[in-house]
């Protein structure tokens, strides 16, 4: 096979189907300071290290002016690392909760791993979040050579340093031969970045915001325009390829490696 990696992002692509596990949090942060923010208004800078998540939440008109209204002054850094402290300990507690494998992603570590592909992984969430992540995911079947967290570097996504550290700490060299696998527009342009093959995934996570079975019981055309919408904004951030959910991604794989 002419890949030589496969790297994943986690919410939305390999875990938690819908990418709901910060939602309520950044809700609930935000409504500490008595700042009211919605579901989509958390959803909108989806994918970012969740320092700069806060920030462009903060930098959206609406928050900032709720935020001075509640706090008496502008937002600035002081406000953002007031509330990251609230939000980091607050997505802790829960991500336990939303750490359960999409379904594929076993099955397609596997596939990839029976193929002399290698695995890694980048993600917005920080390192402590992730120590409660990595061994469940691993009991149901994805354990990735490395995980590189968004503190683990001094600056994260969309940029390209998590993944020249997961190419350093797996001793690969960047290009096309590497697959990067993600539903964020950040996670996207992080792959393109590097020079990855970068596949975009519209139905399991963030853009489409959906449960598995809020999505199965929704008609077939809004579906369809669910996904129309979600790959616009993939390839918009430069996705090659975008797939449904990351069970897909073997058949895109092998049929990519047929045509040379």
């Amino acid at each position: 096979m002419k890949f030589e990696a496969v790297i994943f992002d986690w919410a939305g692509t390999v875990i938690d189907f819908g990418s709901f596990a910060p939602m309520g949090v950044f809700v609930e942060a935000f409504a500490r300071f008595g700042v009211t923010v919605t579901i989509a208004d958390a959803r909108k800078p989806m994918g970012a290290p969740k320092r700069d998540h806060i920030r462009a939440m903060l930098a959206e008109p609406h928050i900032a002016a709720a935020w001075e209204a509640a706090q008496g002054a502008r937002p600035d850094a002081a406000a953002i690392e007031r509330i990251y402290a609230v939000f980091l300990p607050l997505n802790e507690e829960v991500v336990a909760d939303y750490a359960t494998l999409i379904p594929g992603a076993a099955e397609t570590a596997a596939w990839a791993r029976g193929r002399g592909l290698r695995i890694g992984s980048t993600t917005g969430y920080t390192r402590a979040i992730m120590a409660r992540v990595l061994p469940l995911a691993a009991r149901q079947g994805f354990a990735p050579e490395v995980c590189v967290c968004a503190d683990d570097v001094p600056r994260g996504r969309p940029g390209p340093w998590q993944m020249y550290r997961a190419f350093a700490d797996m001793t690969l060299l960047p290009g096309p031969h590497v697959v990067k696998v993600d539903d964020t527009a950040p996670g996207v342009a992080e792959g393109r970045a590097v020079g990855a093959t970068v596949v975009g995934v519209a139905l399991s996570g963030n853009i489409a915001g959906l449960t598995q079975s809020g999505l199965a019981a929704l008609p077939e055309a809004d579906r369809r325009a669910i996904r129309a919408r979600a790959e616009s904004e993939l390839r918009a951030a430069g996705a090659d390829h975008v797939i449904d959910t990351v069970a897909e991604l073997p058949a895109l794989l092998e049929r990519l490696d047929a045509d040379g």
